[in-house]
């Protein structure tokens, strides 16, 4: 299984401190059982975490006009908004919801030049809460593609997140699908798209990051 480098850190603390909390009880503690016990739950702590930091591959297959989804997650927003930050006029939104056992890598939803991208700290609002796209931490980054023109998509921190990672800079050329950042550890990510977008999805669907194609932008 392939991790993705923002849990290195993590994963290798990680294992320091439950190797010292299983030694410190098994030195004080003198129940044969309860050692077992805990040597279990510190197994299965450890393999949560390994598991969250999880990367697969993905393979991307899209035509130039589809925008394919940046995380893995369920959709939880298809609707037509006013974007103030950046474009100031009408976009179709949507969003999708991730889980602490979905996989946490933020993918690019299309491929094309960075011209913005921007950090905001922020609150902690549970992900799903309509003010959470406007008042959480979060970073906005916006990538002109050739085909459709310019498209958005915003990291989200919820409730339990404390920290983005984005890995977009102005002036970088990015592929679609490839790996955008990270969000540790429960959050969304909303895409913001022309409003000539069909629509590929429909509330609750499930989609892969770098794989699941969410919009086809009509183009003349």
């Amino acid at each position: 299984m392939q991790l993705h480098k923002e849990g290195y850190r993590i994963i290798a603390w990680s294992f320091l401190i439950i190797l010292i909390f299983n030694y410190v009880i098994h030195q004080y503690v003198d129940i044969y059982w309860l050692n077992w016990i805990f040597s279990i739950l510190s197994l299965v702590a450890f393999m949560l975490i390994v598991y969250f930091f999880r990367f697969p591959s993905r393979h991307v297959k899209a035509k130039p006009n589809e925008v394919v989804a940046p995380v893995d997650g369920k959709v939880v927003v298809i609707e037509e908004v006013f974007e103030p930050e950046f474009f100031k006029d009408k976009r179709l939104q949507i969003s999708i919801f991730m889980s602490p056992l979905n996989v946490h890598a933020t993918r690019y939803p299309v491929s094309g030049k960075v011209i913005y991208s921007k950090y905001y700290k922020g609150k902690h609002l549970v992900a799903w809460h309509p003010k959470s796209s406007e008042l959480n931490e979060r970073t906005t980054i916006v990538v002109d593609n050739p085909v459709i023109g310019p498209v958005m998509f915003r990291q989200i921190a919820g409730a339990v997140a404390r920290r983005i990672e984005n890995y977009s800079k102005v002036g970088d050329t990015v592929e679609r699908g490839a790996d955008a950042g990270f969000i540790k550890f429960g959050s969304r990510v909303d895409v913001f798209l022309p409003l000539n977008t069909d629509v590929d999805v429909v509330m609750s669907d499930k989609t892969r990051g770098g794989e699941t194609i969410i919009a086809e932008v009509q183009v003349s």
